[in-house]
């Protein structure tokens, strides 16, 4: 039997296909918007976005919680740093 996590996000963000340089731009700007320890939701099609999406949070130091998963695996959950 497996346990299922339900993660409830503050913001979503839906980047579609955009890709590398282009996902990371965007991340950017939306962590922007939102508080420490505030949860965005990310929808990412790109091919690259399982490999940009957890890079980019290690860079940044932001928490992946989960990712890839959901439909089409292009859902990922990304925890907001606390300064």
């Amino acid at each position: 039997m497996s346990s299922q996590i339900t993660i409830m996000p503050d913001v979503t963000l839906d980047l579609g296909r955009k890709g590398c340089g282009e996902l990371a731009i965007s991340l950017m700007q939306k962590m922007k918007t939102i508080e420490g320890g505030q949860v965005l939701e990310v929808r990412a099609l790109d091919p690259g976005a399982p490999n940009d999406i957890p890079a980019w949070c290690r860079m940044t130091k932001n928490e992946l919680l989960a990712g890839p998963c959901g439909e089409e695996n292009a859902l990922y959950y990304i925890k907001k740093k606390i300064k």
